[in-house]
């Protein structure tokens, strides 16, 4: 049984007999997209977790693309309809969003088992543990029997439009050079499954032989690296002409670590 940002108004903090609960079936998966508190901010999402399985993405609160003015939104490309539904409940409908695109990516939306999204965000919750990471969505079943807590909550980051899945890489930087530059390093990855677009994984100074990490949710599994693009730019003009390179880069995958 997949639950698809079930009721708060009403809903949450009532008896399990009233509201989705986990021994309503043999498995039950939830995603959370609207869990802000119905007073003042109208999310109309639980926020508990409640299932076997419970997705947070983006955290849950706020989802990537609801946040565009009122026109765009409601001209949107699904059509005006369906953009004025949008407007007024984007974050809450996301969730069916989300898993209809889950059955065009069976391999995609890989939730992280993460004590909140801050932490997720931070990194400590990757990569995927050795029985891999459950997939939100459609898919969510594979994970069934795999499950050895009460409640397990998972952390993923999506796209702002359809398509919405996303892959997440690890990617270390050691920085080679002569002098300290402020600015920020941009990486595209390109594999066998595709090429990613510019992704920034260090703002600020960058110092030689020093090591940087960050973290890209790409939308593209890029499969078998097989190149790796390394840019930078200064932050202002800077007249001495600076120049820095990477003297390694090390991408790691969080679907098979």
């Amino acid at each position: 049984l997949s639950g698809l940002d079930p009721a708060q108004p009403y809903f949450q903090g009532t008896p399990i007999e009233v509201r989705l609960d986990k021994t309503d079936a043999e498995f039950v998966d939830v995603i959370h997209t609207d869990t802000a508190p119905t007073i003042p901010y109208l999310g109309f999402g639980m926020s508990p977790a409640i299932g076997h399985l419970d997705f947070y993405p983006n955290g849950g609160v706020e989802m990537p693309g609801c946040a565009k003015n009122p026109i765009s939104q409601i001209v949107d490309l699904d059509g005006i309809w369906e953009g004025t539904r949008d407007f007024a409940a984007c974050n809450h409908l996301r969730s069916y969003k989300y898993y209809s695109d889950s059955i065009i990516y069976p391999d995609g939306f890989l939730g992280y088992s993460c004590a909140s999204y801050d932490v997720f965000e931070s990194g400590r919750c990757f990569p995927c543990p050795e029985q891999g990471c459950p997939n939100m969505g459609h898919y969510a079943d594979k994970f069934k029997g795999k499950i050895n807590s009460d409640f397990v909550k998972l952390y993923l980051n999506t796209g702002e439009a359809k398509d919405f899945a996303l892959w997440r890489y690890k990617v270390t930087v050691t920085i080679s050079g002569t002098k300290d530059v402020r600015g920020y390093v941009n990486i595209a990855l390109y594999g066998s499954g595709g090429n990613t677009k510019q992704h920034q994984i260090i703002k600020g100074t960058l110092q030689p032989h020093q090591t940087y990490t960050g973290y890209i949710d790409a939308e593209v599994k890029v499969g078998t690296v097989t190149k790796v693009k390394f840019l930078w730019n200064n932050n202002v003009i800077n007249p001495t002409l600076p120049q820095i390179g990477a003297a390694t880069v090390v991408v790691q995958s969080g679907e098979d670590r």
